[in-house]
C-alpha cells in the first residue's frame, strides 16, 4: 500500500502543533502542549496506567457538605510511606505525609476542618480543607440557607441585607489537578498553616467574614507517579464536561455545593508565570460582563504579588488576555475546571507556576537545581492564592452582587449582556461571543423510546451538575409534537442556564474566528450521547411538572420466546457482554441486533435496556465471546473495559518482549503499535491472529497500520491534526451504519479513499456542525476536502478476516457515549 500519501497528510497535521508565543515573548516564553497529544497515537495503555477502574459502572453517591457547624474535623487514614513518591526528589511533601500534616492542623487549630470528598481511580483519599473562623450549628446552617437562596431566589438574595452582611466569602483553591504539577498542594498548604497559626487581629478577622476551601491533591495517583493524569490514565483538567472519573466528580461535588465568588487551579509549567484571564474564543454561554470585571483585576493583582517575591523568574507574569492572540490560551470548552467553575458562579482562574520540574528535565537536572525551582514554585502558588484571598475579600460586596446577578439572569430568562469595546483594558470585537438561550429543552420519556436508556444517563448527568430538570405530569404539545407524561423538560429560566446550554447545545463551528485551538472546540451531550433530545427556541411547554432527583429506567419486557436487543447504547453492550459471560447462546442478526432467550429478560433491569420481541425467523450468527488484544489509548481502554470487554493490552514493545496472543480473537489498534517494527516472532504472532480474527483500527496510527499490514486497500488522507468537533454524518454501511446517530466526532479526522471495500459511513458535504477545523494548507486537509469521503470502512482482508477501520473517535475521552455502540458492533462483526 502507498503510505506516503497518509504519512504527508499527518506531517503536514504535525506543523500546527506548536502554536504561536506573544510578541513580547523570551527565551522563558509560554507555550501549551498538543491538546490531543502523542498518547492518543504514540503511547499504548498499559494495564498498570488502568489497574484499577473504580465506578464505571455504577459512580459514588455525590459528596454534600455536613449540617454541622465548623469545625467539622477527621481523623484521616493515613497511607504507609512510599519513598517512589516522585514529589519525594523534589523536596516537596509526599502524598503519604499529607494526612499526617492536615491531622494535626486540626489538632492545633479550631480554624481547620479536613474531610475525604472522594477517592481516586487507584482508591487514594481526595482531601478538602475547610479555613474559617469557629461556627455553631446554627450559623453552619445560616450560611447553607443563604448560599441556597443566592442560587435559588438571588431577587430575594439581593434584599437581604442580613446576608449582604453575614454571608462568608467563599474561595476555592484547587491544587495539583496535573499530577505532574506538584507545587500547588505545598503552596496551598503554606497558606492553609498560615491561616490556621497566625495571631493576628487581620487574619481572625478575615476568617470570620471568610471561608477558604482547598482541594488538596485533586490527582494523588499522578503525584506520586509523577505524571500528568490519573491511575486510569485520564487527564482530568479534561473531563469537566464528562465526569468519566471520580476525581472530577468530586471536584463537581464541591464547586457545586461551595458556590465559590473565586477559585484558582493551580497548575505548571510555563516559563513565565501565567494567569488567566484567557484569550478569545470565550465560551458564549458566559455572562462575560460579570466575569471579565474580576477577572483581570484578580489577575493584576496575583503579578504584583508575585513580583513582589524578588526571584528572578517572577518579574511579570503572562496575563494571556493582555497578552497573547487570540486562540492562544483560549477558555472556550467547559471541560477545564476553571471554565467549568465559571458555570457556578465563580471567577475561574487557571495559574501556570513558572519552572519546570517535570517530564525530562525531572531525571536531567541536579536535585539541588529541581529544588530551588520547586521552592520558587511554591512560593508563587503561595502568592497567588494569597492575592486572590486578599481581592475576593477585599471586593467581596461586588462578587457577591455578581454572582447574585449571574443567577438572577438566569431565573429570569434575560438576554446576555453586550459588552463594550473598552470596558476592561484590552476588550474589543475579538473578545464579544455570546448566544441566545433556547427556551426549553425536552427529553421525550415512554421506555419504547429508542433512546430511553440514554435518556435517563443525560438526565442523571444534568442533574449531578446542578442543572434544573422537571418531569411532566400529563400529556401535552409544544411546537405542534406531541410528548407523553413523563417527558423531561429543562426549563431554560434557571439559575445555571450557561451550564444547561453549553453541555445540550450543538455548538458553534468558530473555524473562521480564531486561527488555531488548543484543545477540543466542539462537544454536544445531545447530539452525541445518544438521547433524543428537542429544542424549543421560544416556547416553554404548558404542562405542570415536578422536580426531578434520580432517573431509573427499567426496561419493559414484551412477551416473546425470544428477544431483541439494538444494540445502541453502552448499556446494551454490557448487558451482552454480561449475557456471554454466562455462557448464554446468542445470535448477531444483522450487524445491529442480539438475539437473546426469554430468560435471558432480566438484563432489562440489571442494566437499563430496552428488549423487543425477536422477528420471526431470526437466525443470525452465533456471537462468541470476543478476547481483544488491544494497542490503545487510556481513554478508549477505559470505555472498553465500561462496556465489559475483555482486553489484554499490547504494544510494539510489549509484544517484541514475548507478550503472548493465544486466545485473544481480534486486534485493536489506534495507538502504539507499528506492524513495520515488530521483530519476527512478533510479527509472526500478529499475523496468525489477523489471519483467525478481525481488527478494527482508529486514527493514523491504525491507518499505518492497516496499510503496512496489507488488509483493506483502503488509502487513508489525514485532516488538520489539531481540527476536531461534532461532524454531520451520512450512515450507509450495516456493520457501523445502520441505525447510528447522523452526528459523529472528530480530533484530527481521517477519511478513506479507493475500492474494495464497503464505506460504513461518510462525512456529510458540509462535515463540520461545531468546533474548529480548518485546511493544513490551501485546498488540503480540511472539512471541503472530507466531504463526502467516508469516516468509516469495513470489508474482509487479504488474508480473510474481518477489518474495520475509524476515521473518527467514537471513545474520545469517554464522552461520545452515544457512539459507543458503533465500535462495539464493529468489535462483534469483526469476530463473528
Amino acid at each position: 500500500m502507498d503510505l506516503s500519501r497518509l504519512a504527508a497528510g499527518f506531517g503536514a497535521a504535525l506543523l500546527i502543533t506548536a502554536f504561536p508565543v506573544p510578541a513580547h515573548a523570551d527565551d522563558r516564553a509560554s507555550t501549551r502542549e498538543f491538546g490531543n497529544g502523542p498518547e492518543r497515537n504514540e503511547v499504548a495503555a498499559t494495564d498498570s496506567a488502568a489497574a484499577r477502574i473504580l465506578a464505571a459502572v455504577a459512580p459514588e453517591a455525590a459528596w454534600k457538605p455536613g449540617r454541622q457547624g465548623y469545625p467539622r474535623q477527621h481523623e484521616l487514614r493515613v497511607y504507609p510511606p512510599n519513598p517512589e513518591d516522585r514529589s519525594i526528589k523534589l523536596g516537596l511533601i509526599p502524598y503519604h505525609q499529607i494526612a499526617p500534616e492536615l491531622n494535626a492542623l486540626q489538632q492545633a487549630s479550631n480554624r481547620v476542618s479536613a474531610e475525604v470528598v472522594g477517592r481516586s481511580a487507584l482508591d487514594r483519599d481526595l482531601y478538602l480543607v475547610t479555613v474559617t473562623a469557629p461556627e455553631s450549628a446554627a450559623e453552619a446552617a445560616r450560611q447553607e440557607r443563604w448560599r441556597e437562596l443566592i442560587e435559588n431566589d438571588p431577587v430575594a438574595a439581593r434584599r437581604d441585607r442580613s446576608l449582604a452582611r453575614g454571608y462568608k466569602t467563599p474561595v476555592w483553591i484547587n491544587a495539583n489537578i496535573h499530577g505532574d504539577e506538584w507545587e500547588g498542594t505545598d503552596g496551598a498548604l503554606r497558606v492553609i498553616e498560615r491561616l490556621a497559626t497566625a495571631t493576628d487581629a487581620a487574619t481572625a478577622a478575615f476568617l470570620a467574614r471568610s471561608r477558604v476551601y482547598v482541594t488538596v491533591t485533586n490527582n494523588p495517583d499522578g503525584r506520586i507517579a509523577g505524571t500528568r493524569v490519573n491511575g486510569a490514565g485520564f487527564d482530568i483538567n479534561r473531563d469537566h464536561a464528562t465526569s468519566s472519573q471520580p476525581e472530577s466528580r468530586a471536584v463537581r461535588d464541591v464547586v457545586i455545593a461551595t458556590q465559590p465568588f473565586v477559585m484558582l487551579d493551580e497548575h505548571g509549567y510555563t516559563g513565565t508565570t501565567l494567569i488567566e484571564p484567557a484569550t478569545p474564543p470565550h465560551g458564549q454561554n458566559y455572562e462575560y460582563d460579570l466575569y471579565i470585571k474580576h477577572a483581570l483585576p484578580n489577575a493584576l493583582g496575583m503579578e504584583a504579588a508575585i513580583q513582589r517575591l524578588g526571584h528572578p523568574e517572577t518579574t511579570r507574569a503572562d496575563i494571556p488576555f493582555r497578552d497573547y492572540a487570540s486562540g492562544d490560551w483560549d477558555d472556550w470548552p467547559p471541560i477545564f475546571t476553571p471554565m467549568y467553575a465559571m458555570y457556578h458562579g465563580a471567577i475561574g482562574h487557571t495559574v501556570e507556576i513558572p519552572l519546570q520540574v517535570n517530564r525530562g528535565l525531572y531525571t536531567t537536572l541536579p536535585v539541588e537545581e529541581l529544588r530551588r525551582r520547586s521552592g520558587v514554585n511554591t512560593d508563587v502558588a503561595a502568592a497567588t492564592i494569597e492575592a486572590a484571598l486578599t481581592y475576593a475579600d477585599t471586593n467581596r460586596a461586588s462578587l457577591l452582587a455578581g454572582q447574585i446577578e449571574q443567577f438572577r439572569r438566569g431565573w429570569a430568562g434575560e438576554p446576555q449582556r453586550q459588552v463594550p469595546d473598552g470596558y476592561v483594558p484590552g476588550y474589543g470585537p475579538e473578545d464579544r461571543y455570546s448566544t441566545d438561550f433556547p427556551r426549553a429543552y425536552v427529553v421525550p420519556a415512554g421506555a419504547r423510546q429508542r433512546s430511553a436508556p440514554a435518556a435517563a444517563r443525560l438526565v442523571n448527568h444534568l442533574i449531578a451538575n446542578d442543572v434544573r430538570v422537571t418531569k411532566a405530569r400529563t400529556a401535552f404539545t409544544l411546537n405542534g409534537r406531541r410528548y407523553p407524561a413523563g417527558s423531561y423538560v429543562v426549563d431554560m429560566h434557571q439559575p445555571k442556564r450557561g451550564l444547561a446550554n453549553v453541555l445540550l447545545e450543538a455548538g458553534r463551528d468558530i473555524s473562521d474566528l480564531v486561527p488555531q485551538m488548543y484543545d477540543i472546540s466542539g462537544w454536544s451531550h445531545r447530539l452525541l450521547w445518544g438521547a433524543s433530545v428537542d429544542i424549543s427556541r421560544t416556547a416553554a411547554p404548558r404542562v405542570a411538572t415536578s422536580p426531578v432527583s434520580s432517573v431509573v429506567f427499567r426496561g419493559s419486557i414484551p412477551k416473546s420466546r425470544e428477544l431483541a436487543l439494538t444494540l445502541r447504547d453502552p448499556a446494551d453492550i454490557r448487558a451482552v457482554n454480561a449475557l456471554l459471560d454466562q455462557g448464554i447462546k446468542l445470535r448477531l442478526y444483522g450487524a445491529a441486533t442480539v438475539v437473546l432467550p426469554a430468560s435471558a429478560a432480566w438484563i432489562a433491569d440489571r442494566f437499563g435496556v430496552r428488549l423487543d420481541a425477536a422477528p420471526r425467523g431470526a437466525a443470525g450468527t452465533p456471537i462468541s465471546r470476543p478476547v481483544l488484544a488491544a494497542a490503545v489509548a487510556a481513554d478508549e481502554l477505559f470505555a472498553l473495559r465500561e462496556m465489559g470487554f475483555d482486553v489484554r493490552t499490547v504494544s510494539t514493545a510489549s509484544l517484541n518482549a514475548g507478550a503472548s496472543l493465544a486466545g485473544v480473537t481480534g486486534l485493536i489498534v489506534s495507538s502504539g503499535l507499528n506492524y513495520a517494527q515488530l521483530g519476527e516472532a512478533a510479527k509472526a504472532q500478529v499475523d496468525d491472529l489477523l489471519s483467525r480474527g478481525g481488527v478494527v483500527t482508529r486514527g493514523v496510527t491504525g491507518a499505518t497500520f492497516n496499510a503496512a499490514a496489507g488488509l483493506l486497500p483502503a488509502t487513508a488522507v489525514a485532516g488538520r491534526g489539531d481540527a476536531n468537533g461534532v461532524v454531520a454524518v451520512r450512515n450507509t454501511g450495516r456493520v457501523v451504519g445502520e441505525d447510528s446517530p447522523p452526528h459523529s466526532f472528530v480530533y484530527s479526522p481521517l477519511w478513506f479513499t479507493g475500492t474494495g471495500f464497503t464505506v460504513e459511513q461518510r462525512y456529510a458535504d458540509e462535515p463540520l456542525v461545531a468546533g474548529h477545523w480548518l485546511p493544513t494548507a490551501p485546498g488540503v486537509g480540511g472539512p471541503s476536502q472530507a466531504a463526502g469521503q467516508a469516516s468509516v470502512v469495513s470489508g474482509t482482508t487479504a488474508r480473510g478476516s474481518r477489518a474495520v477501520l475509524f476515521g473518527t473517535e467514537t471513545l474520545f475521552r469517554a464522552h461520545p457515549k452515544g457512539l459507543y455502540a458503533q465500535f462495539a458492533r464493529a468489535l462483534y462483526w469483526t469476530n463473528s
